[in-house]
């Protein structure tokens, strides 16, 4: 079997990152559609000053994931033909990282919104902390320890944007 071409790298690591968003991109759409119609629900009425302001931090994160995690669409269809996908693929990587970053913070402020309304405080501070703590361990904390794992991360290399550029 041949060896990728430069190119078919960025190809295919480009394709690697798109499905990825495809299926963050999912995720922060059915978080920000749910956070933009609970003001208008009933029980929305009831909420305090402090839950109102988690709402606010939640809605705000979930629109700035949303724009990066559907911004390397723009983007590629900015430079689309113009032969520049490392540049793509790397600011992609960029956006997929820091709507990944939004997304967790619209996320556990969406759980400490709801458990806020319906437990008492302590509680909803207490799995807020633990959802958040849950959210990094499978976001962060295993992925970047796993890079380290075994010899089978030898090939993993070729499907990371920042090793395949130096940055």
């Amino acid at each position: 079997m041949s060896k990728e071409s430069e190119k078919q790298r960025w190809q295919r690591n480009f394709a690697d990152l798109l499905q990825e968003l495809r299926v963050a991109q999912t995720g922060v759409q059915i978080l920000f559609a749910f956070l933009l119609t609970m003001p208008f629900s009933n029980a929305f009425g009831r909420t305090t000053e402090f839950q109102r302001d988690v709402y606010v931090v939640a809605l705000l994160a979930a629109a700035a994931a949303a724009a990066m995690i559907i911004s390397p669409v723009a983007f590629h269809r900015a430079l689309f033909r113009q032969g520049r996908k490392p540049e793509l693929v790397r600011f992609a990587h960029r956006m997929a990282t820091g709507g990944l970053f939004f997304m967790l913070i619209a996320m556990v402020s969406a759980v400490l919104l709801v458990t806020d309304f319906v437990l008492d405080r302590p509680i909803a501070f207490l799995l807020t902390a633990v959802t958040g703590v849950w959210f990094l361990v499978f976001w962060a904390v295993l992925p970047f320890a796993r890079r380290n794992w075994g010899e089978d991360d030898v090939d993993d290399d070729d499907d990371d944007p920042e090793t395949l550029t130096g940055d």
